[in-house]
Parts: structure tokens; sequence; C-alpha cells
């Protein structure tokens, strides 16, 4: 039995942090030969955002899915120039924290690696942080990157 993971999930935004946490999460897929998943977590507009025009809420949902969709495949792009494999991708709508230890869960994943932009106390209690929630309620360790 190794103590690597056998799984590792990348969680990806396309920031300047992600592309780092990119790097980390190929390299040690790599030297600990283990499985890379990519999950990018798109918006889920609740109806209330577009009231005055429902007719335009599925052309917002339809433009939000084909760009984290677009984001998602160039990071994969990025990661299999680099030398590094994915083993599969996983996109999402919703939540980001719930839906990254959700996909986490059902992979059995040893790892979860994501970047963080490190906002700071005022606005991360304010705003909330993705990674902050994710290391709260997930299952396994959690690798945070900053610049």
């Amino acid at each position: 039995m190794s103590i690597f993971p056998t799984t590792i999930v990348l969680a990806t935004d396309g920031s300047e942090e992600a592309q780092l946490a990119a790097t980390t999460a190929s390299e040690l897929a790599q030297k600990t030969n283990s499985e890379l998943h990519v999950i990018s977590v798109g918006p889920d507009l609740p109806l209330y955002e577009l009231p005055e025009h429902p007719a335009h809420f599925e052309d917002v949902l339809r433009q939000n899915r084909s760009t984290t969709k677009e984001m998602l495949e160039q990071q994969v792009k990025r990661i299999e120039e680099s030398g590094g494999t994915v083993k599969e991708t996983h996109l999402r709508e919703g939540r980001a924290e719930e839906e990254i230890v959700e996909v986490a869960e059902e992979l059995g994943a040893g790892l979860i690696v994501m970047g963080s932009r490190g906002h700071g106390r005022l606005r991360r209690a304010l705003m909330g942080s993705v990674s902050d929630a994710v290391v709260r309620h997930a299952h396994c360790p959690v690798t945070i990157v900053r610049k």
C-alpha cells in the first residue's frame, strides 16, 4: 500500500493561481503515478438573476457553459503540452466548493489541488473562500497553491 494518492483532483478556474496549481498537480501525479482529474465549475444562475428576460436565461446559461468548457479544455491542453496526462475532465455548475468536494468523493480522490487568490481576511469573511470551504468539507487532504 502506498502513502501517495492514486487519484488527484485539480480544481481550476483559469486564474493565474489555478495555473500554478495545475503545474503542481501535474507534477505530483507524474511523480506518484496517480491519475489526474480536472474539474471546473461554472456559475449556476438562479432564475431571479434575469426576471424580466426569462428568454435570455437559457442564452446566458449556454454562454457560461461554453466559456467554462473552453477554459477547462485550455487547462487540459496546457497540462498535456507540459508532459502531464489528464485521465478525465469534469464540468459542473453550481457552488464551486460543493461541486469540487462532491467530485472528489465520487472519484475516491486521495488529494485535491487548487489555487487560492489570498484576498485577505476581510474580503474572505464577506465573500467566502472556495478554498477554505473545500478544506473544511473535503474527505481527503487539500493542497492550496498561492503565488
